[in-house]
Protein backbone atom coordinates (compact mmCIF):
# COMPACT_ATOMS: atom_id res chain seq x y z
CA UNK A 1 0.00 0.00 0.00
CA UNK A 2 1.35 3.41 -0.99
CA UNK A 3 1.36 6.03 1.78
CA UNK A 4 0.63 9.72 1.27
CA UNK A 5 1.55 12.37 3.83
CA UNK A 6 -0.96 15.24 3.90
CA UNK A 7 0.56 18.44 5.28
CA UNK A 8 -2.20 21.01 5.76
CA UNK A 9 -3.42 22.94 8.80
CA UNK A 10 -6.88 23.36 7.26
CA UNK A 11 -8.74 20.56 9.02
CA UNK A 12 -11.75 20.28 6.67
CA UNK A 13 -9.59 20.17 3.53
CA UNK A 14 -7.18 17.69 5.10
CA UNK A 15 -10.04 15.46 6.22
CA UNK A 16 -11.60 15.56 2.76
CA UNK A 17 -8.32 14.70 1.02
CA UNK A 18 -7.63 11.91 3.49
CA UNK A 19 -11.09 10.38 2.95
CA UNK A 20 -10.74 10.52 -0.84
CA UNK A 21 -7.27 8.93 -0.81
CA UNK A 22 -8.28 6.18 1.60
CA UNK A 23 -11.22 5.29 -0.66
CA UNK A 24 -8.69 4.93 -3.49
CA UNK A 25 -6.69 2.45 -1.42
CA UNK A 26 -3.87 4.69 -0.18
CA UNK A 27 -2.55 4.83 3.35
CA UNK A 28 -2.41 8.32 4.81
CA UNK A 29 -0.40 10.28 7.36
CA UNK A 30 -1.21 13.78 8.65
CA UNK A 31 0.86 16.76 9.71
CA UNK A 32 -0.70 20.11 10.68
CA UNK A 33 2.39 22.33 10.60
CA UNK A 34 5.65 22.55 8.73
CA UNK A 35 7.63 21.72 11.85
CA UNK A 36 5.51 18.64 12.52
CA UNK A 37 6.00 17.48 8.92
CA UNK A 38 9.80 17.77 9.13
CA UNK A 39 9.85 15.91 12.46
CA UNK A 40 7.72 13.13 10.99
CA UNK A 41 10.01 12.85 7.94
CA UNK A 42 12.97 12.17 10.22
CA UNK A 43 11.40 8.82 11.12
CA UNK A 44 9.06 7.98 8.23
CA UNK A 45 9.40 7.93 4.44
CA UNK A 46 6.00 8.25 2.74
CA UNK A 47 5.67 7.53 -0.96
CA UNK A 48 4.25 10.99 -1.67
CA UNK A 49 3.64 14.29 0.10
CA UNK A 50 0.69 16.64 -0.44
CA UNK A 51 1.97 19.98 0.82
CA UNK A 52 0.17 23.21 1.61
CA UNK A 53 2.32 26.35 1.56
CA UNK A 54 0.69 28.50 4.25
CA UNK A 55 1.57 26.53 7.37
CA UNK A 56 2.27 27.38 11.00
CA UNK A 57 5.89 26.86 11.99
CA UNK A 58 8.00 26.17 8.94
CA UNK A 59 6.48 27.25 5.63
CA UNK A 60 5.68 24.83 2.84
CA UNK A 61 8.63 26.18 0.86
CA UNK A 62 10.94 25.33 3.78
CA UNK A 63 9.46 21.85 4.14
CA UNK A 64 10.01 21.26 0.41
CA UNK A 65 13.78 21.57 0.89
CA UNK A 66 13.72 18.77 3.47
CA UNK A 67 11.71 16.12 1.63
CA UNK A 68 14.74 13.91 0.79
CA UNK A 69 13.75 13.02 -2.77
CA UNK A 70 10.14 12.14 -1.95
CA UNK A 71 7.77 13.43 -4.67
CA UNK A 72 5.76 16.45 -3.51
CA UNK A 73 2.50 17.83 -4.89
CA UNK A 74 1.98 21.39 -3.69
CA UNK A 75 -1.61 22.31 -2.83
CA UNK A 76 -2.05 26.09 -2.60
CA UNK A 77 -4.46 28.94 -3.24
CA UNK A 78 -1.56 30.82 -4.87
CA UNK A 79 -2.41 30.80 -8.57
CA UNK A 80 0.37 33.04 -9.85
CA UNK A 81 2.37 31.39 -12.63
CA UNK A 82 5.65 32.68 -11.19
CA UNK A 83 4.91 30.97 -7.86
CA UNK A 84 4.18 27.68 -9.60
CA UNK A 85 7.31 27.85 -11.73
CA UNK A 86 9.52 28.65 -8.73
CA UNK A 87 8.16 25.70 -6.75
CA UNK A 88 8.50 23.28 -9.65
CA UNK A 89 12.09 24.35 -10.16
CA UNK A 90 12.53 24.12 -6.39
CA UNK A 91 11.74 20.42 -6.35
CA UNK A 92 7.96 20.01 -6.41
CA UNK A 93 6.69 17.22 -8.68
CA UNK A 94 3.37 18.98 -9.34
CA UNK A 95 1.17 21.89 -8.29
CA UNK A 96 -2.58 21.91 -7.64
CA UNK A 97 -4.41 25.20 -7.12
CA UNK A 98 -7.04 25.37 -4.37
CA UNK A 99 -9.93 24.84 -4.67
CA UNK A 100 -9.34 21.67 -6.69
CA UNK A 101 -11.45 18.84 -8.05
CA UNK A 102 -10.81 15.63 -6.09
CA UNK A 103 -10.80 13.54 -9.26
CA UNK A 104 -7.99 15.68 -10.63
CA UNK A 105 -6.06 15.39 -7.36
CA UNK A 106 -6.38 11.59 -7.38
CA UNK A 107 -5.12 11.49 -10.97
CA UNK A 108 -2.14 13.69 -10.15
CA UNK A 109 -1.30 11.51 -7.13
CA UNK A 110 -1.39 8.38 -9.31
CA UNK A 111 0.89 9.97 -11.91
CA UNK A 112 3.37 11.23 -9.31
CA UNK A 113 3.57 7.80 -7.68
CA UNK A 114 4.01 6.14 -11.07
CA UNK A 115 6.86 8.49 -11.97
CA UNK A 116 8.49 7.97 -8.56
CA UNK A 117 9.08 4.32 -9.31
CA UNK A 118 10.61 4.77 -12.76
CA UNK A 119 13.92 2.85 -12.86
CA UNK A 120 15.68 6.00 -14.05
CA UNK A 121 15.07 7.78 -10.75
CA UNK A 122 15.25 5.06 -8.10
CA UNK A 123 17.33 1.88 -7.93
CA UNK A 124 16.48 -0.63 -5.23
CA UNK A 125 17.59 -3.98 -3.86
CA UNK A 126 16.01 -5.53 -0.79
CA UNK A 127 16.06 -2.67 1.81
CA UNK A 128 18.41 -0.42 -0.20
CA UNK A 129 17.08 2.53 -2.21
CA UNK A 130 19.30 4.82 -4.27
CA UNK A 131 17.84 8.03 -5.72
CA UNK A 132 19.69 8.89 -8.92
CA UNK A 133 18.08 12.32 -9.11
CA UNK A 134 18.97 13.45 -5.58
CA UNK A 135 22.00 11.21 -4.88
CA UNK A 136 20.40 10.00 -1.66
CA UNK A 137 20.73 6.45 -0.33
CA UNK A 138 18.55 4.72 2.26
CA UNK A 139 18.70 1.37 4.00
CA UNK A 140 15.16 0.88 5.19
CA UNK A 141 14.22 4.30 6.56
CA UNK A 142 17.78 5.21 7.54
CA UNK A 143 19.65 7.68 5.33
CA UNK A 144 23.23 6.62 4.54
CA UNK A 145 25.95 9.13 3.70
CA UNK A 146 28.28 7.84 0.98
CA UNK A 147 31.36 9.26 -0.66
CA UNK A 148 31.26 9.93 -4.39
CA UNK A 149 33.16 6.69 -5.08
CA UNK A 150 31.00 4.59 -2.76
CA UNK A 151 27.89 5.98 -4.42
CA UNK A 152 29.23 5.11 -7.88
CA UNK A 153 30.05 1.54 -6.81
CA UNK A 154 26.63 1.00 -5.24
CA UNK A 155 24.87 2.48 -8.28
CA UNK A 156 26.68 0.04 -10.60
CA UNK A 157 25.84 -2.93 -8.39
CA UNK A 158 22.17 -1.92 -8.20
CA UNK A 159 22.04 -1.56 -11.98
CA UNK A 160 23.26 -5.17 -12.25
CA UNK A 161 21.70 -6.90 -9.24
CA UNK A 162 22.16 -10.49 -10.46
CA UNK A 163 25.64 -10.18 -11.91
CA UNK A 164 29.17 -10.43 -10.62
CA UNK A 165 30.92 -7.19 -11.60
CA UNK A 166 34.59 -7.84 -12.46
CA UNK A 167 37.01 -5.41 -10.84
CA UNK A 168 38.25 -4.16 -14.21
CA UNK A 169 34.73 -3.42 -15.42
CA UNK A 170 33.84 -1.74 -12.14
CA UNK A 171 36.86 0.55 -12.37
CA UNK A 172 36.04 1.41 -15.95
CA UNK A 173 32.36 2.13 -15.31
CA UNK A 174 32.68 4.14 -12.11
CA UNK A 175 35.38 6.32 -13.67
CA UNK A 176 32.46 8.10 -15.38
CA UNK A 177 31.28 9.31 -11.94
CA UNK A 178 34.47 9.47 -9.90
CA UNK A 179 38.14 9.75 -10.82
CA UNK A 180 39.69 8.87 -7.46
CA UNK A 181 39.34 5.09 -7.46
CA UNK A 182 42.28 2.88 -8.48
CA UNK A 183 42.77 -0.87 -8.56
CA UNK A 184 44.66 -0.73 -5.26
CA UNK A 185 42.00 1.37 -3.49
CA UNK A 186 38.88 -0.37 -4.89
CA UNK A 187 38.82 -3.03 -2.17
CA UNK A 188 38.99 -0.35 0.53
CA UNK A 189 36.12 1.62 -1.02
CA UNK A 190 33.97 -1.53 -1.24
CA UNK A 191 34.81 -2.46 2.36
CA UNK A 192 33.77 1.00 3.60
CA UNK A 193 30.57 0.82 1.56
CA UNK A 194 29.69 -2.57 3.06
CA UNK A 195 30.14 -1.19 6.58
CA UNK A 196 27.90 1.81 5.89
CA UNK A 197 25.12 -0.35 4.41
CA UNK A 198 25.26 -2.88 7.23
CA UNK A 199 22.34 -2.35 9.57
CA UNK A 200 21.97 -3.06 13.26
CA UNK A 201 21.16 -6.67 12.36
CA UNK A 202 24.59 -7.02 10.74
CA UNK A 203 23.15 -7.84 7.33
CA UNK A 204 25.77 -7.65 4.58
CA UNK A 205 24.49 -6.65 1.13
CA UNK A 206 27.72 -7.02 -0.86
CA UNK A 207 29.92 -10.06 -1.29
CA UNK A 208 33.33 -10.56 -2.84
CA UNK A 209 33.73 -13.22 -5.51
CA UNK A 210 37.31 -14.39 -5.15
CA UNK A 211 39.50 -13.59 -8.12
CA UNK A 212 36.69 -11.88 -10.06
CA UNK A 213 34.93 -8.95 -8.40
CA UNK A 214 31.81 -8.09 -6.42
CA UNK A 215 28.06 -8.63 -6.46
CA UNK A 216 24.96 -8.00 -4.38
CA UNK A 217 24.29 -10.78 -1.92
CA UNK A 218 20.98 -12.57 -2.56
CA UNK A 219 18.83 -13.55 0.40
Amino acid sequence: MKTVLIVDDDMPIGNMVEEVLQKEGYGTLRAYSGSEAVLLLEHTIPDLILLDLMLPGLSGEEVLTKTRGIPVIVMSAKADVADKVALLYGGAADYVTKPFDTAELVARVAVALRDKHLPSSILSFQDIRLHTDTYEVYVGEQAVKLTRTEYAILKLLLQNPKQVIPKSRMLDRISEDTPDCTESSLKIHVSNLRKKLRGEDGKDYIESVWGIGFRLRSE
